[in-house]
C-alpha cells in the first residue's frame, strides 16, 4: 500500500540507517510537525470512500488509508465485511448486496418478493452492527413507462419500509445516468425518484444523490440539491467527464456543491466514489476529502 503514512515511516527509516542519532531524530520531529500542521477536517461532511474504486487494496489496508486520513466510513460493502470494519471503529454508510442489482430492479413486480425477502433479513444485521443505510435500484426500464415504473417501485418497497422503519435502517435508492454508464436506468432524474419518495411516505425511504451521474443527466446540481433536499439521504461524488478525480481537471465545482450540501442541514454521509487515475491513488482521496472538506 502506498500513502503518505508509509511514505513518511520509509524516510523515517531512511534516516535511522543514514543519518547520526541526533539528525535522525530531528528529521523524525520535522515529519511529526508536518503531520500535526496538517489541516484538521472540518467536521461539518462526514466523509465516506467507495471501496470498489481501490480494488488494489485489501479491505483492511482501505480501513488503515481511512482511519489515516480521517474518513469515518467504508461503503458499498456486504454483511460479510462487518467484521473489519468494527476491528477499526469505522461505519459502513451504505451497505450493498440487494438482490438483481442496478438492472433487475423494484420496478418489476417478481423482484418484490425476493428484494423484500432480503431486506427483510438482512436490515435488522445492518441495525445491529450500527450502520445506517442500505442501497437499493429501480432498475432498468426495458420498456416500462415513468408512471408505472413509479407505482411499481412503490408497491416493491412498502413490502419491506416497516422492517426499516423499526430498525431506525434508512432504505436508499441510487440516481444513476442512463446516458452515459447505465443505459435504460430508471431512477435516472432527481423528480422521478422524489415522487417515488413521495409516495413512499417513510422517512427512511430516500435517495442517494450522485454528483456525478445527476451532472451527466440534468446538470443544475446546486438548485437541485437544495429543491429535493429532504428526500436525499446520501452523497457521492466523482469527476466529470470521466468519474476520475474531483480535481481542477474536471467541471464541478465541488467546494461549492459541498457548501450547498451543508447549508442544507445535512448530516448524512458524502462518500468519494471516483476512480484514481491522475496520481497515487490514496493521495487522491485524500485530495478528494480535503476538496469536499468546506
Amino acid at each position: 500500500m502506498t500513502t503518505s503514512l508509509s511514505r513518511r515511516s520509509a524516510l523515517r527509516q531512511l534516516a535511522g540507517s543514514t543519518l547520526g542519532l541526533s539528525a535522525a531524530a530531528a528529521l523524525a520531529q520535522n515529519l511529526q510537525a508536518a503531520d500535526s500542521a496538517a489541516s484538521p477536517l472540518k467536521g461539518r461532511i462526514n466523509h465516506s470512500v467507495c471501496k470498489w474504486c481501490y480494488g488494489k487494496l485489501t479491505l483492511d489496508q482501505m480501513c488503515q488509508a481511512a482511519k489515516e486520513i480521517g474518513i469515518k466510513s467504508v461503503e458499498l460493502l456486504d454483511v460479510s465485511d462487518f467484521p473489519a470494519l468494527k476491528k477499526y471503529d469505522l461505519v459502513c454508510a451504505m451497505v450493498s448486496g440487494v438482490p438483481g442489482g442496478i438492472g433487475e430492479g423494484l420496478n418489476r413486480p417478481q423482484n418484490h418478493d425476493k428484494i423484500a425477502a432480503w431486506m427483510e433479513k438482512t436490515i435488522p444485521l445492518i441495525a445491529a452492527a450500527g450502520h445506517p443505510n442500505v442501497i437499493c435500484f429501480s432498475g432498468n426500464r426495458k420498456g416500462l413507462d415513468d408512471e408505472k415504473g413509479i407505482e411499481n417501485c412503490v408497491a416493491g418497497v412498502k413490502k419491506f419500509i416497516a422492517v426499516a422503519e423499526q430498525h431506525k435502517v434508512n432504505v436508499i435508492m441510487e440516481l444513476l445516468n442512463s446516458k452515459r454508464d447505465h443505459k435504460d436506468y430508471q431512477c435516472d432524474h432527481t423528480a422521478w425518484g422524489a415522487e417515488v419518495c413521495k409516495r413512499v411516505g417513510s422517512e427512511r425511504f430516500k435517495l442517494l444523490y450522485d454528483v456525478y451521474h445527476m451532472q451527466i443527466m440534468e446538470g443544475d446540481i446546486i438548485a437541485t440539491i437544495k429543491q429535493y433536499a429532504p428526500c436525499i439521504g446520501h452523497y457521492h461524488t466523482g469527476g466529470v467527464p470521466g468519474r476520475n478525480e474531483i480535481d481542477e481537471t474536471q467541471e464541478i465545482n465541488y467546494p461549492a456543491v459541498m457548501r450547498a450540501i451543508v447549508e442544507t442541514k445535512f448530516t448524512g454521509y458524502v462518500a468519494q466514489e471516483f476512480i484514481p487515475k491522475r496520481r497515487d491513488a490514496l493521495a487522491s482521496l485524500r485530495q478528494g476529502v480535503q476538496i469536499c472538506d468546506v
